[in-house]
């Protein structure tokens, strides 16, 4: 059966630098009905591993270190004997949050992710996170972009370890430059295309400085 992505909406907080904030997380499921990997493992495990079932999970891959993407991580990953992948840039921020479990393998630019016979390419995308990555499957049509591209423009870079002009940096020259047609599917919110986002790239740069 031919790879296929789920969605799951998982609820809890986002906290950095002294804040915390309500936060519905996007939790993308890729593969078939016998393997599957996880993107972003956020909140709540237990919804995560009932939307796996009986199926092998190969990773949990995290598009970054923020704690609302990975807080659920550990968890999923113990009852699922499953690998944890993150960019190795993003450990100061997931030790912050995970201090005592360190990620089990390390995610690379140009690394290929295989799951029920789709390749997912990783994307380095810093800005939002320094470790910021995004995943484009081809074969689905489908980019998972994390925090780094919304609908309606580039992730927040209003805290520590982000900077606006390095994610417009990724976003310009590794993301739209994929085809107009890619679905987005993002850490938060609703999907979007490449085409939607890319003619804003300016009104982006001009609302930055």
């Amino acid at each position: 059966m031919a790879a296929r992505i789920e969605h799951l909406v998982t609820s809890g907080t986002f906290s950095l630098d002294g804040g915390t904030w309500e936060v519905d997380n996007n939790v993308w499921i890729v593969g078939d009905d016998t393997e599957v990997i996880v993107i972003d493992a956020a909140h709540d495990a237990d919804a995560i591993a009932g939307a796996v079932g009986g199926r092998r999970l190969r990773a949990i891959v995290c598009t970054h270190a923020h704690n609302d993407h990975i807080d659920a991580a550990p968890a999923l990953a113990a009852g699922a004997g499953a690998p944890i992948w993150l960019h190795p840039d993003d450990l100061p921020l997931w030790k912050q949050t995970h201090p005592e479990r360190l990620p089990d393998a390390s995610l690379s630019d140009g690394q290929v992710i295989e799951v029920a016979g789709t390749a997912l390419t990783v994307l380095h995308t810093p800005g939002h996170a320094p470790g910021a990555v995004c995943l484009h499957a081809p074969g689905l049509g489908a980019l998972f972009s994390g925090d780094t591209l919304f609908n309606g423009g580039p992730g927040a870079t209003g805290r520590s370890y982000s900077d606006f002009p390095t994610i417009i940096d990724s976003i310009r020259d590794r993301l739209l430059t994929l085809p107009p047609d890619t679905t987005v599917r993002t850490g938060h919110g609703d999907t979007t295309t490449i085409a939607a986002e890319a003619p804003h790239l300016q009104e982006w740069i001009d609302r930055g400085h």
